[in-house]
């Protein structure tokens, strides 16, 4: 296992207080006028769209690297039209962001789970998939791994896509600018849906998804000090494979995640033609 230079930031590692996940403690609602509501104690949190309005959470803390969990259970039934997110994002026109978005459809036909990295304002690296799964019926697990080599994304621990760092070849990475966390559930029904042809149902209204066990073990901002779960630089150090701070794929994982995006993905920016035709990016030619 390879081992990751320390010396990314000057950083104390101290005590964690980046583990989930009460939402009361973790997170605020930021808008939405009271359609999203804490539930079972704080262990849950429902938002809901209306034809008035959507809404939306984010974080209390800033995020700079960590493993981001939370489990989702997405609008049932005729969704077309919404979109439920999960991303992380930090402020201002040259952000960087991390997005899972769930785009709804009509009745028995598959949610589609779009993907983005945005690196220093630039975006368009969409990758988008359809889930092995009925995501309306159960909770199910999305991850981030977010250390400064990688950005993987992951289903119930199964790795979908890992955006690699090559800043070495002159492709933008997200590594110094801290993020919250954020999610919503708003009304896309101009593009969401088979490109906007599906508009939203709202005789089906009001609209649900439900968040619980949020968890980040991550580092975490306060006062402009990053501060580390205990051991994080210790088990890198040592060349460990136990910490998100020097995860990467194995040869299995990675096997794994190459089937999945055989049998399930439908869109990468990649191989978009029309992409294509204005120059591929970068790290779409390497491997």
């Amino acid at each position: 296992m390879r081992t990751v230079a320390i010396g990314i930031l000057a950083m104390a590692c101290l005590v964690a207080v980046a583990r989930g996940g009460n939402f009361f403690q973790d997170s605020e609602m930021t808008w939405g006028d009271g359609r999203g509501k804490v539930v079972d104690g704080g262990r849950g949190l429902d938002l809901t769209l209306d034809k008035t309005s959507g809404s939306g959470f984010q974080s209390k803390t800033e995020y700079l690297f960590g493993k981001i969990d939370m489990q989702i259970k997405l609008v049932p039934g005729n969704s077309a039209g919404t979109v439920t997110t999960f991303y992380l994002s930090s402020q201002g026109t040259a952000h960087d962001e991390i997005d899972f978005e769930f785009l709804g459809n009509v009745t028995g036909e598959p949610y589609t789970l779009h993907t983005n990295v945005f690196a220093k304002g630039q975006g368009q690296r969409e990758q988008q998939f359809r889930l092995w799964f009925d995501p309306t019926k159960a909770f199910h697990t999305y991850s981030i791994i977010w250390n400064p080599q990688h950005v993987i994304f992951a289903v119930d621990g199964t790795a979908i896509r890992d955006f690699k760092n090559h800043e070495a070849r002159g492709v933008s990475f997200p590594k110094s600018q801290p993020m919250r966390l954020y999610a919503s559930l708003w009304n896309a029904d101009d593009w969401a849906t088979q490109g906007g042809r599906v508009k939203t149902d709202w005789s089906k209204a009001p609209f649900v998804a439900s968040f619980r066990n949020f968890n980040a073990d991550a580092c975490v901002m306060s006062g402009g000090a990053q501060r580390c779960p205990a051991g994080t630089m210790e088990a890198s150090a040592a060349g460990g494979s136990g910490s998100w701070w020097n995860q990467e794929l194995s040869g299995m994982g990675y096997r794994r995640m190459r089937w999945v995006q055989r049998k399930f993905m439908i869109y990468n920016y990649c191989t978009d033609p029309k992409r294509v035709a204005q120059g591929v990016p970068a790290e779409c030619k390497l491997r």
